[in-house]
């Protein structure tokens, strides 16, 4: 009966997530398949599981309890409970400054941080390295960089924000001098007046792996508060951040406009 109601209540959050349209907020939609293949399977096996259980109920001869039957109930709907009770919000600039300012580019310091917290959260810069051999890393990357190299001006959209994210803080210098243009959410600097932030919440696979994304930005001529949307063009340098003790590729922003926020402010690594 347990493994019935384990395996019924994971479905029933699953096509919940799917049919309110959250999943994406969860997992990567490019893997969305398994997510779907996970919710069939744990359906047939639920059936499975029903049917074990009315077979032993014949063979023993006996009717279920009042009480177990409160509390079977009680499990299946669980699930729908908490989906409806603790709704999924977007995360913004409050997150960043609740995980406390500190980007931990440093391998040294990441790994420090992250023990700390017990996350394997990312900060400023995605890090897919995990995923390839040293050898497959360096060469995917360096395909990447060079397709966005061959251009004068990198348009930075929702479907490739985490590419380019990572193929700038993997080769800085290269990409000095070019224009680029991008759209994020704004997190003031709080140690660093007229400085800011341009960010995207990212997820590699899931949540698990998810992390604060984007660039530093400088040159701005109005403030913006936290959490306000933007669209900036400017040219790529690479500036010291002396919060941070060292140098961050760094927008030097000729035009901003603020604009309205993205259906989904979440992005994705596309393989």
């Amino acid at each position: 009966m347990i493994r019935f109601l384990i395996l019924a209540a994971y479905f029933e959050m699953t096509m919940y997530l799917y049919v309110s349209g959250k999943l994406d907020q969860y997992i990567n939609l490019h893997y969305s398949y398994l997510a779907y293949l996970s919710m069939i399977l744990s359906f047939i096996l639920a059936i499975v599981q029903l049917v074990v259980w009315m077979k032993q109920i014949e063979t023993h001869s006996h009717l279920t309890k009042k009480s177990a039957k409160v509390a079977s109930i009680g499990l299946l709907l669980l699930p729908l409970i908490v989906a409806w009770l603790f709704p999924t919000v977007s995360l913004d600039s409050a997150t960043v400054s609740a995980k406390g300012y500190h980007f931990p580019l440093a391998a040294e310091n990441d790994t420090q941080t992250q023990a700390q917290e017990g996350t394997s959260v990312q900060y400023l810069k995605p890090d897919t390295s995990v995923y390839f051999t040293k050898s497959a890393y360096q060469t995917e990357m360096r395909k990447v960089a060079d397709r966005y190299l061959a251009s004068d001006h990198i348009q930075v959209t929702s479907e490739n924000y985490m590419e380019v994210m990572e193929a700038i803080y993997d080769y800085p210098d290269e990409f000095v001098g070019k224009t680029i243009e991008m759209v994020g959410f704004v997190y003031n600097d709080p140690e660093n007046p007229h400085q800011v932030f341009l960010f995207r919440f990212g997820i590699i696979h899931c949540i698990a792996d998810s992390g604060v994304y984007g660039l530093l930005a400088t040159g701005l001529q109005e403030n913006f508060t936290d959490n306000s949307w933007v669209k900036v063009s400017g040219t790529i340098k690479v500036a010291y951040h002396s919060s941070l003790k060292q140098a961050l590729p760094t927008i030097d922003v000729s035009t901003i406009q603020e604009v309205q926020q993205p259906k989904n402010p979440y992005v994705y690594r596309i393989f």
